[in-house]
């Protein structure tokens, strides 16, 4: 690509088990693209001792194993679900975890587009609406997949049942609110070579649109 080329930022939402990861993956076989993972930079920030010290101070040591790292299982149960206490535990995490997150996100698409070696940047995160993290991104897609197949590949994929599927959709925005907010919509309950050659022509038109 040319190092003046414009490179979009592409942020995918959807409901979950929406198969926006694997969308990104295969958009990622065919094009030059940095693909960012929002809920991997969250994962990897567990890690980080200050975010440990955070959420020791507000969760306790019960959410600790005995290695010392955080029981993401156990974390879970706290902050997902659609009671009152759910709710206040997950405003405190994202309280700890959303602003340093954010920081990687742009972080990263600065480096992508400082190094002049992709097409674009595609942004999956699951909470890209609720956090804020679309004004980060020059579109949004939402991924569209029928209730069936997206418990199907929870369960088959995550070895999830469906309640905690539907304990952490209640976690976030219903997806007619994430539909409206996107820009663009892609059926993902067909082929992935279909959806993913939909968002590989929304790319290149974001592209040619600033030439």
């Amino acid at each position: 690509m040319s190092a003046s080329q414009f490179v979009p930022v592409i942020g995918l939402v959807g409901g979950v088990g929406s198969g926006k990861s694997a969308l990104a993956d295969w958009v990622g076989g065919k094009r030059d693209v940095e693909l960012i993972d929002g809920d991997g930079i969250g994962h990897e920030l567990l890690t980080d001792c200050s975010v440990q010290s955070s959420i020791r101070e507000r969760f306790g040591g019960s959410v600790f194993d005995e290695n010392g790292a955080i029981d993401r299982a156990i974390l879970g149960r706290k902050v997902f679900g659609s009671g009152e206490q759910h709710r206040f535990a997950r405003r405190d995490l994202e309280q700890i975890l959303h602003p340093r997150i954010r920081n990687e996100i742009a972080e990263r698409i600065e480096r992508a587009r400082g190094a002049g070696k992709v097409d674009a940047v595609i942004l999956d995160a699951a909470v890209l609406i609720e956090a804020g993290w679309d004004d980060l991104c020059d579109a949004v897609v939402f991924v569209d997949t029928n209730y069936l197949q997206r418990l199907n590949r929870v369960v088959q994929n995550r070895d999830w049942d469906e309640a905690k599927l539907l304990a952490r959709e209640s976690s976030q925005l219903t997806l007619e609110e994430k539909r409206s907010a996107a820009n663009v919509v892609i059926d993902n309950s067909g082929s992935l070579e279909e959806a993913g050659g939909r968002l590989t022509e929304i790319l290149t038109e974001l592209i040619q649109d600033h030439v």
